[in-house]
């Protein structure tokens, strides 16, 4: 009754990081009035967490369409060891030339994690704050 049957696995990440919201294309004044508070020289911080949905037919040996030891591990290595109490600005190459918005993160985030080898990525969902959400499903074909 399983052959085919195209599952759906939603997994919850956490990170903390921080960021300064500055584009090298505007003038201080024209950053400023931007980006706003977010534009700290200092930058801030934020608690994220991120979801992650997977999906792809079910293994009727397991009963599961990916192992999450392997799924927990891949995000690991992927994302959480890099942005993990960093400096985005600094210490994500990435971002050194792209401006760290939430947005610009959840979409590198779906970059890092679209090649898991055991399911498909459906999205990749960033929460900045309880206010702020982002939700990224990859580009269409």
């Amino acid at each position: 009754m399983t052959d085919g049957l195209k599952i759906e696995l939603g997994r919850r990440y956490r990170f903390s990081a921080s960021h300064r919201l500055h584009s090298s294309k505007l003038g201080e004044e024209e950053n400023r009035r931007v980006y706003g508070k977010c534009n700290n020289p200092h930058g801030h911080g934020h608690n994220y967490v991120v979801e992650v949905s997977v999906s792809g037919t079910l293994d009727p040996a397991t009963g599961m369409i990916a192992n999450l030891a392997d799924l927990d591990a891949f995000v690991e290595r992927e994302v959480i060891e890099p942005f993990d109490h960093k400096s985005l600005n600094e210490d994500v190459a990435v971002f050194r030339e792209n401006v760290p918005t939430t947005e610009n993160i959840c979409t590198e985030i779906f970059a890092r994690l679209k090649h898991f080898p055991k399911a498909k990525l459906e999205r990749v969902r960033v929460e900045e704050t309880g206010n702020n959400t982002f939700e990224y499903a990859g580009e269409e074909p």
